[in-house]
């Protein structure tokens, strides 16, 4: 027969251990909610038309950039034509394409290393590459991109590419949205090659 001193110290061992085991728990370093700061991060794309008088630099910006990584370190970056400066440059759209500029032009998909920017220290950097998945108008491709990621702050991250990008032109070209907005800018033929810089800012909330 269990006595009633058993049965009290059986009762105090077990909730001396699930404290035990919540201290534990408290104890374990909080994994930061990393985001990105719209106000701060931004890509813009140097987009070269082919004139008859020679190729001729336009530089465009896609900003306000936002996005959460999921505690798997999944991020997902939708890019929509109102993110970009080619409405400020166009004026009103004309009506057949009302609702085009809330539509996401594309989704960028990574995954970002959550542990390794945690455990980075304030002036602290690490380059990664990542693969980048783009999904356009039904289509995905997947490309590798090398990232710098600089902790400048306890709850700050600053994002760069650390090497020179570039999207295939003749690629955008081929993506029906993207034709139309290129040819609406006026440049009936653009290079082959479009370079993009990524700036960027991740935030702890």
């Amino acid at each position: 027969m269990i006595t009633q001193t058993a049965r009290s110290r059986r009762l105090a061992w077990r909730v001396a251990s699930l404290a035990l085991a919540l201290s534990g728990l408290v104890a374990l370093p909080a994994q930061a909610a990393w985001q990105l700061e719209p106000s701060r991060s931004r890509l813009e794309a140097t987009v070269i038309e082919i004139t008859p008088t020679g190729p001729v630099p336009h530089r465009h910006q896609v900003r306000e950039l936002s996005g959460s990584i999921d505690a798997d370190g999944t991020l997902r970056l939708p890019l929509r034509l109102d993110q970009t400066d080619v409405l400020e440059r166009l004026g009103p759209l004309p009506p057949w394409l009302d609702g085009m500029t809330e539509r996401p032009l594309a989704t960028l998909v990574t995954r970002l290393p959550p542990a390794r920017l945690d455990g980075l220290a304030v002036g602290e950097s690490l380059t990664e590459t990542l693969s980048f998945r783009v999904d356009a108008e039904g289509v995905r491709r997947q490309e590798p991109l090398a990232l710098r990621f600089t902790r400048v702050a306890a709850d700050r991250i600053r994002v760069a590419n650390a090497e020179r990008i570039a999207v295939d032109g003749r690629e955008l070209m081929a993506n029906p949205t993207l034709r139309t907005v290129i040819l609406l800018l006026g440049y009936e033929q653009i290079g082959d090659e479009v370079p993009v810089s990524l700036e960027a800012t991740l935030i702890d909330r």
